[in-house]
């Protein structure tokens, strides 16, 4: 860059835009939605303190954004080779690699800063450790190294909730640990409903997904069993008196829903139902988290009147 620039000049001139299609936005933004539930779940009565709602949330939203980065930077010859991520900032030119990797840096180190100065210590170390899951162990080894990639590196993606939950009470409770075990279940059969359809560009890429090592069929069955897992967990919250019966209600209407895609899917030809399985799913986790929501804030409002 030219050094006659000013520091402004170079704030305006810098890639903005590519750099924050780095983040994975959409991918980002249902972390932060569900980091933010687990902080408003973890509250009874009133709000959080707002403070800890705000730090945290930036905190969060800014280390997931630094693992989805460096998950750019590291996947870029994979992207490449994929029709799907082939116009990605760094396969399509738009970038240098250099410069997405410092910005990847620079805002995870922005969020252990955020959380260890204004949350608290345990949050941040479990933000590092989720960081290091997806953009390392994940991105790095096991997606390349086993068709299990998606179930074993599932738990840095299931953890934002139990982060939440952490920056505000400093502590990780059952309940926490119940929000984490739901989206860790949930992620499997999410992902392979997409991987059953780009199983071709998996195979190209020479990535072991699970379609492209076992078939077709096989990922369907899975797809059905961990769906099934998935709705017995999700009766766990109303079984241990964590959310009442709005919650049970959402629960099994969208776990019948989900399990009819997971149905339907194994029961079509080849990959004809697998993005609507995918789309529902994404559908599934949000709806599911706000009903955990709705029911938390309905049991306030009913204990605020009655008792």
């Amino acid at each position: 860059m030219d050094n006659s620039l000013t520091m402004t000049q170079r704030i305006v001139r810098f890639p903005w835009i590519e750099c924050y299609a780095l983040c994975k936005p959409k991918v980002v933004a249902l972390i932060v939605f569900t980091a933010v539930v687990g902080m408003l779940l973890s509250t009874k009565g009133a709000l959080p303190p707002l403070d800890l709602l705000f730090f945290g949330t930036i905190g969060i939203g800014l280390g997931a954004a630094s693992g989805a980065a460096v998950n750019h930077y590291v996947d870029q010859r994979i992207d490449a080779i994929m029709d799907r991520t082939h116009n990605r900032p760094l396969p399509a030119g738009k970038l240098e690699p250099a410069t997405a990797l410092g910005f990847a840096l620079g805002i995870g180190a922005l969020s252990m800063v955020i959380l260890l100065v204004f949350v608290n210590a345990l949050t941040a170390l479990l933000t590092l450790i989720s960081m290091i899951g997806y953009a390392v162990i994940y991105t790095m080894y096991l997606k390349r190294a086993t068709p299990q990639n998606i179930v074993l590196g599932g738990a840095a993606g299931a953890a934002p909730p139990l982060l939440g939950w952490a920056a505000i009470t400093g502590e990780v409770p059952y309940e926490a640990l119940l929000l984490f075990l739901i989206i860790f279940v949930w992620t499997p059969p999410h992902f392979w409903a997409l991987a059953v359809k780009r199983r071709k560009e998996y195979a190209k890429a020479d990535i072991p997904m699970l379609p492209v090592t076992h078939g077709v069929i096989f990922t369907k069955q899975h797809i059905l069993l961990y769906t099934l897992m998935l709705f017995a967990i999700t009766l766990m919250p109303f079984v241990t008196q964590m959310s009442g019966l709005v919650y049970l209600a959402g629960a099994l209407s969208l776990g019948i829903g989900f399990i009819y895609h997971a149905l339907k899917l194994l029961r079509s030809e080849g990959d004809e139902h697998s993005m609507k399985t995918f789309g529902f799913s994404i559908f599934y986790l949000s709806a599911l988290f706000a009903f955990l929501l709705l029911d938390h804030y309905a049991r306030e409002f009913i204990r605020g009147v009655f008792l």
